[in-house]
């Protein structure tokens, strides 16, 4: 029975410390960042072009000091030009045109967080999880196709939130990333999506 005592004992402390740590962790306990994203997409035959056509919202709470989990959203558009050219189809009918490539995307999930601290300027790691919904387009004079589906969608990434008022929460945000989704479109010769950015925006 002592030894049992002891045990709970041991434990209490070690939760009311937890506790404690958590409570006196400066600022507020959740994060929401906002703004505009820019992105690179590769490793498709798409389209192989940066884009500013994006932005991304995220938001998350602080489980532990240095610990964050939360959700984010985000999207982006990138076009590629395509030159003039004769395109052949099955049939033996023949099309020559310029056209228009466009990739939409619009990844969302869950993040995990992590901070090295929480002063004025706090760099983290975070890594992102969830599905990706995109849709390819070329665009002719006189006609379009499309396609669409969905796919997995993992992303790490780093950055920094500067915080340059006193007791405010309100701040900016700087990022980098990289993420991968597994859409895949037969009629548009695409196994997987790459990209790779950055972020500017706010913190509140």
């Amino acid at each position: 029975m002592k030894n049992i005592l002891k045990y709970i004992t041991i434990a209490a402390v070690f939760v009311l410390a937890g506790s404690i740590s958590a409570e006196a962790q400066p600022g507020r306990r959740f994060y929401v960042d906002a703004g505009w994203q820019f992105n690179g997409a590769f490793g498709n035959d798409v389209v192989k072009n940066a884009s500013g056509w994006g932005a991304y919202a995220e938001g998350g709470y602080y489980v532990l000091p240095r610990i964050a989990v939360g959700a984010f959203i985000s999207y982006n558009t990138n076009n590629e030009y395509i030159p003039r050219q004769t395109y052949i189809y099955p049939d033996g009918a023949a099309l020559t045109t310029d056209a228009n490539n466009s990739l939409f995307q619009l990844p969302f999930g869950a993040t995990l967080r992590y901070r090295l601290g929480w002063k004025t300027l706090q760099p983290y790691a975070e890594a992102k999880i969830g599905a990706n919904f995109a849709r390819e387009y070329t665009y002719y004079p006189t006609m379009a196709a499309r396609d669409s589906q969905w796919g997995f969608y993992i992303s790490p990434e780093i950055g920094l939130t500067w915080h340059p008022f006193h007791k405010s929460n309100f701040g900016f945000q700087l990022a980098a990333y990289y993420s991968y989704a597994t859409n895949r479109s037969d009629a548009f010769g695409m196994n997987g999506i790459s990209n790779a950015g950055f972020k500017l925006g706010i913190s509140f």
